[in-house]
């Protein structure tokens, strides 16, 4: 079993091994891809080219500027304190510096050019707007290098693919894992399903499953537990009817035996009681007459030896339990007229099939064995129910109860020299109750004796019978 198990695992390698690298494979191809569009050379590139236009702009603009102020084409101020305020620091340092003449920008964000010249009288100050942000260039040029810098220091494409390999790796060995779990819980009912069926092929019907699952799999070990317990049930009826057919076959040389004994004794004491002369009559009549009622009584017997080791003709015909049991009832009533005979019937049992004169022995055998256990001013109880495809009769009696002895051999032929029987009725009941599809089995009383439980088939009648 362990085969189906490493099947399972195969099978997952085979259906995802080849499905994951592909998809590794045209992942690195689409981040390869996507990667070329952000090569960090092409950014560097761009920041410096627009840094050196910006530096040519630069340039030019201060040429101009120098230009038109000595064309005077624009008009100069003289630095005083106060004036230009963002460039003050600037300007100091020029009169202190000793130089003719400086370029320097001023405004909010830079977008002032500054052109300072030096004279005896004092510092003049050219101005002219730039129309463009040179500062605010300057530092996102200057932000742009470092994240440049920083992104050389890593190798992205190598990053995505390790995160990638390991993100893929750790999904697969999730799944496979999974995969163990399941081929786990898979095979091994399975495999306990395997060996139960080679324990009950070995004649252990006694093997019972257990499973919680509520799917296929614990459906086929449910259906095992049935089975076997069938099986069980089945070999006990059997066994139980092997031991009945060896019973009824020593039975029926006994009787052939008996027969042959009893017939030459009657005539031969009949005989002699013929032949005695007058005052020895009296006398041989009494004796005769004993050894008569003796035989008679042996013949009784064999009469039932013949009927249990007999296997008479069985008809069917549709058949209410709950009437044959009133009415059993009510002929047993007048035998034992002490009796509390309770009956408690369920109305919605439908006609049965089976052969009246066999379920009436197994019903009057029932009964009468009950009556005789409660003993005067005792209690029977009856009960019918419906139990999926069995009609179900109880009977109960207030008696002693039997012992662990009694229950082992209740349903074994044996004989007995008892008024009123031989010890074979519950013999032949069971063996009746077997053959018409069903059992007789002793159970749990309820109101303090015996019980015993005869389960018969329902069979497909359609009408419901009241009593």
């Amino acid at each position: 079993m362990r085969r189906l198990h490493y099947k399972l695992i195969l099978v997952f390698l085979a259906a995802t091994l080849i499905p994951t690298a592909a998809i590794v494979w045209v992942n690195a191809l689409l981040l390869n891809h996507s990667l070329s569009y952000v090569a960090t050379e092409d950014l560097e590139t761009l920041s410096r080219s627009l840094e050196e236009a910006a530096r040519k702009y630069y340039r030019q603009s201060c040429d101009i500027l120098k230009q038109e102020s000595v064309a005077g084409r624009i008009e100069a101020r003289r630095w005083e304190p106060g004036e230009f305020p963002e460039a003050q620091a600037a300007l100091k340092q020029f009169r202190e510096s000793g130089e003719p003449e400086r370029f320097e920008l001023s405004g909010p964000e830079g977008d002032l050019l500054l052109y300072m010249v030096r004279q005896d009288t004092g510092v003049l100050v050219y101005s002219k707007p730039l129309g463009l942000k040179l500062t605010e260039l300057e530092k996102q040029l200057q932000q742009t290098r470092s994240r440049l810098d920083v992104l050389k220091q890593y190798d992205l494409r190598k990053g995505f693919m390790l995160a990638l390999l390991i993100l893929s790796t750790t999904v697969w060995v999730l799944a496979l894992a999974t995969m163990f779990y399941m081929a786990k819980r898979i095979s091994r009912p399975i495999q306990d399903l395997t060996t139960g069926l080679h324990r009950l092929a070995g004649g252990d019907f006694e093997t019972r499953l257990y499973s919680d699952r509520q799917d296929e799999v614990g459906q086929a070990i449910q259906a095992f537990n049935h089975t076997a317990g069938h099986l069980q049930q089945n070999r006990s009826r059997l066994v139980y009817l092997t031991q009945i057919a060896s019973w009824q076959k020593l039975a029926r040389k006994m009787a052939h035996e008996l027969k042959n004994s009893l017939t030459p004794i009657r005539l031969t004491v009949e005989e002699i009681a013929a032949r005695h002369t007058t005052e020895d009559r009296q006398f041989l009549d009494h004796a005769a007459g004993v050894v008569i009622r003796e035989v008679e009584s042996l013949e009784r017997r064999v009469r039932t030896f013949s009927d249990f080791a007999a296997e008479p003709e069985t008809r069917t015909e549709a058949l209410d339990i709950n009437a044959m049991l009133q009415e059993r009832i009510r002929f047993l009533a007048v035998e034992h007229p002490g009796i509390d005979y309770v009956f408690e019937p369920d109305k919605s049992l439908k006609a049965m099939p089976g052969d009246p004169d066999q379920i009436n022995g197994i019903l009057t055998n029932l009964l009468q064995n009950a009556a005789e256990a409660a003993g005067p001013e005792g209690k029977v109880l009856a009960i019918t129910r419906n139990e999926g495809n069995l009609i179900i009769v109880e009977v109960h009696d207030s008696g002693p109860g039997l012992s662990e002895e009694a229950r082992r051999s209740l349903f074994e032929p044996s004989i007995s020299f008892k008024k009123k029987g031989m010890g074979l009725g519950l013999s032949i009941s069971r063996k009746n109750a077997l053959i018409a599809g069903g059992d007789l089995s002793v159970i749990e009383g309820v109101i303090g004796g015996a019980g015993f439980r005869l389960e018969l088939p329902a069979g497909n009648a359609n009408n419901r019978l009241m009593v």
